[in-house]
């Protein structure tokens, strides 16, 4: 009888203890999905999105790796959105691989020996480095019930993957295909605004042929600068964007001033400067998104100084917004090293004294600092923009490994070294070359 009740008791202990682990799996099951659902409303960046949802499920599923395919049906091609531990865009043709099959087919694929299977593509591993065991690959659905990607899990760190790790991976792959399709209209709404930002940009440009190409150098120093100070995705695209639009205001100044190539009389020049107002006037009728609000006060403010004597509002200091101290020298910048009809660019030792002059009086000292600090293939490439196909790649690798700060150094100084000598050669040979027709 004794024996009975021990063996009943021991029973019901291992009973109890399935039970136990049964829910402690299921409580972080659960917990992983909060998480990731949190996630869904932190942030409308997909790739950040999709790399937090990834963390997790790596966690969870006590992998080593995860990635994110999204199916190409163009180019009929998978492509990874997001991968860990891989820093560039993996690409095969949906027909190759476990992935590609999953694809396809719409099968979960739970394979213990990578290499052993058929249908795995050992080019991806050849590519990266990488090295697959074991994977786990679900497809992901959009509401229509097409699929979209493919969820993939690799390496699991003791054995292989279980069902239960089939279970999670099933909830969190129809979590991120909801994420993926959400943001993919985001990221289809926002191309549409970006076409309509570059559209009234090249507006502006078509219509002042003299200063053809302005606003898209400006922008493109404007951003070059941001990334240099380290401005967040957010602020930089803000700043893209007032850049693009930062001299619409002159759609509003007559041709017959705004094309005029003598000297201004004060009456002109005080029409000409009309253009910063009418430029917030313009832009203050688009309906910007929350974080984009800032656009008209910062293309406004591209002739403020820091000392006060700017336009229009004549702000100084920390009442000038970080983007329009930004754009002042990089329009100012651009103004003195644009060819005209009736002149050449200015030797850039006498650009740079100018914009060095005016440091502390009509520029940001910082900014100028960074300014300073484009690399030269990027410096020059923004001047030729629009004669990128002139160039010789040996040249551009060299250029990359000196900034504008080099370059001035190396024109007042010298050059140290046979490559820098090289360095100035080729940038002022860039810098100074013609085409047919000027």
């Amino acid at each position: 009888m004794q024996t009975l009740k021990n063996s009943m008791m021991t029973r019901t202990n291992e009973v109890s203890k399935k039970v136990q682990s049964a829910l402690e799996h299921e409580v972080k099951r659960l917990k992983a999905l909060l998480k990731i659902s949190d996630y869904l409303g932190s942030t409308l960046d997909l790739d950040e999105l999709l790399y937090r949802i990834m963390e997790v499920t790596r966690e969870q599923l006590n992998a080593d790796r995860c990635t994110v395919f999204l199916i190409d049906q163009e180019r009929q091609e998978l492509w990874s959105k997001v991968a860990m531990g891989v820093n560039q865009e993996i690409r095969f043709p949906m027909k190759k691989g476990i992935a590609g099959h999953v694809a396809r087919t719409g099968e979960i694929l739970n394979i213990r020996d990578a290499y052993a299977d058929p249908r795995f593509n050992p080019e991806v591993d050849k590519k990266t480095g990488y090295r697959t065991r074991n994977l786990l690959t679900m497809p992901m659905h959009n509401k229509q019930n097409e699929i979209i990607g493919v969820f993939q899990v690799l390496n699991k760190k003791q054995g292989s993957f279980t069902e239960g790790d089939v279970e999670l991976l099933k909830a969190i792959a129809s979590i991120a295909a909801t994420a993926v399709e959400n943001a993919s209209l985001y990221d289809e709404l926002n191309r549409s605004f970006v076409s309509f930002m570059e559209t009234l940009s090249t507006t502006l440009d078509a219509r002042d042929y003299i200063t053809s190409g302005h606003s898209r150098r400006v922008t493109l120093y404007a951003v070059q600068v941001a990334r240099l100070m380290r401005l967040s995705k957010r602020e930089i695209e803000l700043i893209r964007y007032a850049a693009l639009l930062h001299d619409i205001g002159k759609l509003g100044i007559p041709e017959i001033v705004l094309f005029k190539n003598k000297k201004l009389s004060d009456e002109e020049y005080n029409i000409i400067k009309r253009h910063a107002v009418l430029s917030k006037s313009i832009l203050a009728k688009i309906r910007f998104q929350r974080h984009l609000k800032e656009i008209p006060q910062i293309a406004a403010a591209h002739h403020e100084k820091i000392d006060g004597t700017g336009y229009p509002q004549g702000l100084k200091g920390d009442e000038i917004p970080l983007g329009g101290k930004i754009l002042a020298v990089c329009d100012v910048f651009d103004a003195l090293t644009s060819r005209r009809q009736y002149k050449d660019r200015m030797d850039i030792l006498e650009v740079m004294d100018i914009l060095e002059k005016e440091t502390g009086k009509s520029f940001e000292p910082f900014v100028v600092y960074h300014f300073k600090n484009i690399t030269l293939n990027v410096l020059i490439e923004i001047l030729e923009f629009g004669h990128k196909e002139d160039f010789k790649a040996e040249d551009l690798n060299l250029l990359r490994n000196y900034t504008l700060k080099d370059l001035l150094r190396i024109r007042k100084q010298g050059a140290k070294s046979d490559e820098e000598f090289r360095v100035a050669e080729i940038f002022m040979y860039y810098y100074q070359r013609k085409y047919r027709g000027e």
